[in-house]
């Protein structure tokens, strides 16, 4: 009977011992969120066409975004921007970090002075830790008798927002009322965005010159989500954004990888800030995988 207690009290330990050292499963990580915007600022001008950057670093302030995405940006381009360096002014202004990818880049008007560029621009509250400005399909609007040709301008910084390495894209499509350049945009857009690693945070910010229902665009939504679109709070119905005073279509963007979750979205409708562009600036809420990512 002694015996027979002894090997049950053995067993039993080992079994506690066994299940003690068993593995157990871990939890994903929390994600982390972060709040994206969109901004085409009419190179510093606003609907009345007088170039104020208090203005303009005003209106991207109260987005109080972690990471805003410019469209129409002067670099030292002309005399419409007093010749700033638009992108670097209004990084220094908001404390922000900037990547600039010029879409154009010419001579100075006088040997010595700095290049005249203009294109997309990011500002991000957390390290780009990488940066990289693609060619897309362009027809150009400096050159007599264009033709539709790769061009640079679409702007990819890799920004590490606390625990969540992430993908983030600026662009600005083509303006014309043919889709046909636009369409051949939004395939160079997908074949970038294939070459992320599979399942990263990815965030396209930009001026469409399209609606989210044109036919165009549709390959895009494939890929991606339109974030006014799935965001279950909304501000600023219907989310019109141009143009800015009097708005009838919504041809600007915060759209995300589908790993991501859009928690709300707004454009900015208040009139200190609409005067500040002929575009109104949109945003959005996204929750973002966290995890290690290796370089691409």
């Amino acid at each position: 009977m002694r015996r027979a207690l002894v090997t049950t009290l053995s067993i039993a330990f080992a079994v506690a011992v066994g299940s003690s050292t068993m593995p157990t499963a871990t939890a994903s990580p929390p994600p982390v969120v972060a709040r994206f915007a969109t901004y085409n600022i009419h190179a510093g001008a606003g609907s009345d066409n007088v170039y104020d950057l208090d203005r303009t670093a005003a209106a991207i302030r109260a987005l109080d975004a972690d990471v805003v995405g410019l469209e129409e940006v002067d670099v030292h381009w002309g005399a419409r921007s007093d010749w700033q360096d638009v992108a670097a002014e209004l990084g220094r202004r908001l404390g922000m970090q900037v990547a600039f990818a010029p879409i154009y880049d010419f001579d100075p008007p006088t040997a010595g002075e700095p290049r005249r560029q203009y294109g997309v621009a990011v500002l991000s509250r957390y390290d780009i830790v990488a940066s990289e400005n693609h060619d897309i399909t362009r027809l150009s609007t400096q050159v007599p008798d264009p033709v539709p040709a790769p061009a640079p301008g679409f702007l990819e910084a890799t920004i590490q927002l606390r625990g969540a390495r992430t993908h983030v894209y600026v662009t600005h499509l083509d303006y014309r009322g043919d889709p046909t350049v636009r369409s051949l945009q939004v395939a160079d857009t997908r074949r970038i965005l294939a070459e992320d690693p599979p399942g990263a945070n990815q965030v396209l910010l930009g001026d469409l010159n399209a609606e989210a229902s044109a036919p165009e665009l549709a390959p895009l939504w494939d890929v991606l989500q339109d974030g006014w679109s799935v965001a279950p709070v909304r501000t600023g119905e219907p989310g019109l954004t141009y143009p800015a005073t009097t708005p009838v279509k919504r041809i600007d963007f915060v759209a995300s990888s589908r790993g991501t979750t859009v928690r709300s979205a707004a454009t900015q409708d208040d009139p200190s800030s609409t005067a500040a562009s002929d575009h109104r600036a949109v945003s959005a809420t996204i929750a973002l995988n966290q995890g290690s990512e290796s370089s691409r």
